[in-house]
């Protein structure tokens, strides 16, 4: 969901591109299972909130990670969730 979300993104420039695929290159792939479906209904059910961005922060609270996003707002409401900017200074 990650790789559609970013790299699907159609402002992307090409060299962006390059520097993202060879980072997820590097990252293992978490795929969703019945706990982090039942956690996505449970945050699309308090807010409106897109399929790909309620799996994404599903799979980080139930795997206990940090979720990378640049739209650390998109996700502040969400208990149980940390979050970073990668590109923040």
């Amino acid at each position: 969901m990650t790789l559609l979300e970013v790299l699907g993104y159609h402002k992307l420039k090409a060299d962006e591109k390059e520097v993202l695929e060879n980072l997820f290159a590097e990252l293992s792939v978490i795929y969703p299972y019945a706990e982090v479906f039942q956690k996505a209904i449970e945050l699309r059910q308090q807010r409106k909130v897109s399929v790909g961005d309620a799996l994404i922060a599903a799979t980080a609270i139930i795997h206990t990670l940090t979720l990378a996003t640049h739209n650390t707002s998109d996700f502040d409401w969400i208990d149980g969730l940390a979050s970073i900017d990668p590109l923040a200074e």
